[in-house]
């Protein structure tokens, strides 16, 4: 598989483990408020990155990290007078509730920020240790990154440019340098707090995910992956903790960046009044349509959310549907006995053949999805007279590929009183009623569901 390293700017072979796991990191969400769509077009993108390795033979171990103590969540905290634990643990619920409606199901493991305090206590310790941290007395300690000679390698950025880096728990007017950032922060009134050997206080932000790592996946591994607003300088501080603290490089052998998610053209924003939460997405949408949203658009590259592309998502994945459902009335109702199973075998091999390579190509899954209408399209001539064997064949080589997207299609059942409507509409159309047999077709297309006249007999779907 050939994916787009961040780091080197190039398409990088990632082999395939013969004796190990595949190790993934993948930042997760800090717990203060409502998961937005930007959120969740990474975590989706990665779910079904992983769910592919796994279905083709790769042995994964998916690590997410969960940030539950922060600026942002103590902020929010003051604001609605009740503790900060209590915001972590409401919000970290309700992504994980929000997951589950999207059929995320992949992340091995999700690590709190506050059950990794050692971790993230010995690391600090390391990093004074070894001269690349430094105290503020009465603020905490920092990175300083001017020692990191390589800092900036990820983004193309020197800290000399890091003027800009402030985020978080880092804004110290006596820092040595604008771009250093906090290891540890020394605890003030009503904010929490850790006791340790180093001073009461609690973690920085950028610390805590080499902690965790270091922990899980060790020293080392394969892929780090998160929103590319995370590059600079998240990332960037990612790779300075880990690398000087373990002297081991690359900490990170792929990182993999997928791009912005705009609404309408818009960055996100709530004083714009385009912030639109998943839980709101969720209210009106299948999760399959917003990971088809997802998954229509190279990752790297920026969507532009509006209503035209959640409607263009929602159709798509309803002709896939409609197209499944056609099958499963072939494999019922033919009785066809002249099989063309090695044209179709042939057809489908192909279709299948391709989705992998460009898969396999920095998952380029608008290619693979666009192979799957393309199969679609040079097999709907044929369907009516395709045998019961080769009506499985062709639905399993649709379902499977998409299954390892992450994809379930879900055909509907017809109710029995919509069977009845159109058994009594066929029964017009033989006595030639044309015009009951219309008024029956208008009934069932009120009742939400539409006919098509095949050559196997009346076609009903939903629409």
């Amino acid at each position: 598989m050939l994916l787009y390293n961040t780091l080197s700017g190039k398409k990088e072979e990632l082999k395939k483990p013969t004796n190990r796991t595949l190790k993934i990191f993948v930042c997760g969400p800090t717990v203060y408020d409502y998961p937005h769509i930007g959120n969740f077009r990474t975590f989706v993108f990665f779910d079904s990155f992983v769910k592919y390795l796994r279905l083709n033979g790769w042995r994964v171990f998916y690590l997410q990290n969960i940030t539950d103590v922060d600026d942002k969540i103590i902020k929010r905290a003051n604001e609605e007078k009740i503790s900060w634990r209590s915001i972590s643990k409401k919000f970290e619920k309700i992504y994980h509730s929000d997951e589950k409606k999207l059929g995320i199901s992949s992340v091995d493991k999700y690590a709190r920020a506050t059950d990794n305090i050692k971790e993230i206590i010995k690391q600090t310790k390391t990093l004074i240790a070894k001269g690349y941290a430094y105290e503020i007395e009465n603020d905490g300690i920092y990175f300083d990154i001017s020692k990191f000679k390589d800092y900036g390698k990820l983004s193309k950025r020197t800290y000399l440019d890091a003027e800009d880096s402030v985020s978080r728990i880092d804004d110290s007017l006596n820092k040595r340098n604008k771009g250093d950032f906090a290891l540890w922060k020394f605890s003030k009134p009503d904010e929490p707090e850790w006791p340790t050997d180093l001073g009461a206080g609690r973690p920085g932000w950028h610390i805590e995910d080499t902690a965790l790592s270091g922990k899980y996946l060790g020293e080392q591994y394969d892929i780090h992956g998160g929103g590319i607003d995370l590059k600079f300088p998240h990332h960037e501080a990612e790779i300075a903790q880990a690398e000087a603290s373990s002297g081991k490089i690359p900490f990170v052998k792929i990182w993999m960046h997928p791009g912005h998610l705009n609404v309408s053209g818009k960055k996100m924003s709530k004083s714009l009044g385009n912030f639109i939460t998943m839980e709101n997405f969720l209210s009106e949408h299948e999760g399959n349509v917003f990971r088809f949203l997802v998954l229509s658009h190279a990752y790297r590259s920026p969507i532009n959310y509006t209503e035209e592309t959640v409607e263009n998502s929602e159709n798509a994945l309803k002709s896939i549907r409609i197209f499944l459902e056609k099958l499963d009335f072939v494999a019922e109702k033919t009785k066809n006995k002249k099989s063309e199973t090695e044209e179709i075998n042939k057809i489908t091999a192909a279709s299948g053949a391709r989705i992998k390579d460009v898969l396999e190509d920095d998952f380029n899954t608008p290619e693979a999805i666009g192979e799957i209408f393309k199969l679609m399209s040079a097999l709907e001539g044929k369907i009516w007279n395709l045998t019961k064997k080769d009506s499985y064949s062709v639905k399993k080589s649709i379902v499977l590929p998409l299954a390892s997207l992450g994809f379930y299609i879900k055909t509907d059942k017809i109710p029995l009183k919509i069977k009845r409507l159109s058994e009594k509409r066929e029964l017009s159309r033989t006595n030639k009623q044309f015009v009951q047999a219309d008024a029956l077709r208008n009934k069932i297309k009120e009742l939400g569901y539409s006919i098509d006249d095949t050559p196997l007999g009346c076609f009903v779907y939903k629409d």
